[in-house]
């Protein structure tokens, strides 16, 4: 039986490993996956999600335990995730020539693996705002208020930019002609 996140909180914040390890482990694979949407790069990823480990258990005591820990944690991995991306910015365009010389530019459709890289690639081109609520929202199956939260804006606002991402994907797609028409009409939220 695993124990209440409060109570790990609490075993961790006395200093029991054990008590840390498993709040890691519970939570590995949703921040390794929203850092990996977020930053596209596997290495950069991971380098995020290691850090928002260590500012998480570094900040545990500031944790409001009347609050859901999962979004707390995911704002954290967040937050990290716009500091390199900012920082990524500073260096882009040698990083876009070596993304250059490693494209595949003949990309079969058919393969799952090569649409996601798609999706990935036009997901890139959307606002970070955008892209990051529409990610806590698809991928990691978080409630408007939840993202709202996270994002410290208004439920309002996260729908609006959600939506904007949903309808700048699917531009890019059918611009790449990935889908030759938009697979259905994208409704205001």
């Amino acid at each position: 039986m695993q124990q209440e996140i409060p109570e790990l909180v609490d075993l961790a914040l006395a200093g029991d490993q054990q008590a840390m390890v498993q709040l890691v482990d519970r939570f590995r694979n949703r921040v390794f996956g929203l850092c990996l949407r977020m930053l596209g790069q596997r290495q950069d990823a991971e380098d995020a999600a290691q850090e928002s480990f260590i500012r998480m258990l570094r900040s545990l005591a500031r944790w409001d335990s009347r609050r859901e820990f999962e979004p707390w944690l995911l704002a954290i991995a967040a937050n990290r995730c716009r500091t390199m991306l900012a920082h990524r910015h500073r260096r882009l365009p040698q990083a876009m020539l070596h993304e250059d010389l490693l494209e595949d530019r003949s990309p079969n459709w058919q393969d799952a693996e090569q649409l996601e890289e798609e999706v990935y690639r036009a997901l890139e081109q959307i606002r970070a705002e955008d892209r990051q609520a529409f990610l806590l929202f698809h991928e990691q199956g978080l409630a408007y208020t939840q993202i709202a939260s996270i994002l410290g804006r208004p439920v309002g606002t996260v729908k609006t930019w959600i939506h904007r991402a949903r309808r700048e994907l699917v531009a890019h797609l059918v611009e790449r002609e990935v889908v030759t028409s938009k697979p259905y009409e994208l409704r205001r939220v």
